[in-house]
């Protein structure tokens, strides 16, 4: 992956912002640094399915530190990474609050996101503890919660317009697109649909093209 830092000076840069807007005193371990490695794999995977502007240039995938889409990705990525490997959660704490107040983004380390997301300026977006599938998109302004305890479903191949909510026992199939300013409360919505509209009024249309084909690699098979 080309990236505008070099891992060492990447991960500094991380510490220095976490040091800069936490100023608690709080020093990385020194372990951090093989957990920050295995972040950037992680987003490196992700974004070789990206292929869109900003993150590959002649089948090279590309990480930009002053992009904020690829570091809302990365903070997520480290900050899971170090919990889900070691069950350490200070270091995940200040990422976690870092990334809301760096790009308004509440992503919980301990939420469980696929391999293979995107984030479209995720200002004011929350992504709680659904079941998420892979080629995942989400925009700005939405929100992924539950309704007494019980979270969403997602299929393969989600894409979440600006100010889209999903909430409680939602099922949602594969490639499944919601349009802007939809919301859907405790809702079944079959694979290959477009869901417009508000709770309770929304309506289904049919999908005609993969969210894989519209913002990823390659078709679905």
């Amino acid at each position: 992956m080309q990236s505008s830092l070099s891992q060492a000076n990447l991960q500094r840069y991380v510490m220095q912002l976490l040091a800069h807007h936490l100023p608690d005193g709080y020093v990385s371990d020194a372990a951090d640094a093989r957990l920050f490695g295995r972040a950037l794999e992680r987003v490196a995977h992700c974004f070789a399915r990206i292929e869109r502007k900003y993150y590959q240039r002649d089948k090279a995938v590309l990480f930009d530190h002053l992009n904020g889409d690829h570091m809302a990705i990365l903070l997520y990525f480290f900050a899971n990474t170090v919990w889900r490997e070691n069950g350490a959660t200070e270091l995940p704490t200040r990422l976690f609050y870092l990334n809301k107040i760096l790009h308004g983004l509440d992503l919980f380390y301990s939420v469980a996101m696929p391999d293979i997301f995107m984030l479209v300026h995720p200002l004011g977006t929350v992504l709680g503890h659904a079941r998420y599938q892979d080629y995942l998109v989400v925009y700005q302004n939405c929100t992924i919660g539950a309704v007494t305890d019980v979270y969403p479903k997602f299929g393969t191949g989600t894409i979440l317009y600006s100010r889209t909510s999903v909430l409680g026992n939602c099922r949602l199939g594969d490639d499944v697109v919601l349009a802007a300013n939809c919301m859907i409360v405790n809702l079944d919505v079959p694979s290959s649909t477009v869901v417009v509209g508000q709770y309770p009024d929304q309506r289904f249309l049919h999908n005609e093209k993969s969210v894989r084909t519209r913002c990823f690699d390659a078709p679905a098979n």
